[in-house]
């Protein structure tokens, strides 16, 4: 509570001058959607990373835990090597951030300082981000993992399925029933093929909305099939 109150009053401030230590503002905005200004997102940081060494018990992530992210040599898988155009990335890709977070502004300087709180390691390695390129047909796996996968990585954003009640935002699909709209919006396409693109590729690729992708280390190819399994596909 603390934490968002002080993000609450900061804002309302314009992020001005504050006696709160920098990495105590950084550590509010990072569980908040409000570092974005878009109206449109729900997502914070926290919604694909998890700030602890290993992510929450129960929980499928998109992205890497950031413990231990400010002193990594690269990110993204290499894709990026600054850790500000690191952010960027998903500020403006996933959180509709209207233009990237410049050096300058008191929401950079303070999630740089919550990140180095969260980063005892000054030699953390880099850590593997394998997007998968081409996309295929996997092996189904058995319905009660599937739905442990759908707890775990998808229920937070689309909600429970078939009704998406508790969903993250009314954008996020409701899951299954959306795939009825698979034959119109991608004829001649397999269903389950959609959701493997969209899975895998998240909002690139010509995909469209709003997912980030799910690399290899963050989602295996057994468990995609045992989610393709439990959704029917």
């Amino acid at each position: 509570m603390r934490g968002a109150a002080l993000l609450v009053g900061l804002l309302a401030m314009g992020c001005g001058e504050s006696t709160e230590p920098a990495e105590d503002f950084g550590e509010a905005l990072f569980q908040d959607a409000r570092l974005s200004e878009s109206q449109y997102n729900r997502f914070s940081c926290a919604t694909c990373h998890a700030s602890t060494p290993t992510p929450p018990a129960g929980r499928v992530l998109a992205g890497h835990t950031l413990h231990n992210a400010a002193f990594r040599p690269d990110w993204w898988g290499g894709y990026e090597t600054q850790l500000l155009d690191a952010v960027n990335f998903c500020y403006v890709h996933f959180m509709r951030g209207v233009s990237p977070l410049t050096p300058e502004e008191p929401k950079s300087r303070a999630l740089y300082e919550y990140l180095v709180r969260i980063s005892p390691d000054r030699q953390a390695p880099a850590l593997p981000f394998t997007v998968v390129k081409d996309i295929r047909e996997v092996p189904r796996g058995t319905v009660d993992r599937g739905a442990e996968v759908y707890r775990a990585a998808c229920q937070d954003c689309h909600g429970e399925p078939h009704t998406g009640r508790g969903r993250l935002t009314e954008l996020a699909s409701v899951l299954p029933e959306v795939v009825r709209d698979y034959d119109t919006l991608f004829p001649g396409v397999p269903k389950s093929l959609v959701v493997i693109e969209k899975v895998r590729h998240g909002q690139f690729f010509g995909v469209g909305g709003n997912m980030p992708p799910y690399s290899l280390e963050a989602l295996s190819d057994e468990d995609l099939g045992a989610l393709l399994a439990f959704l029917e596909l």
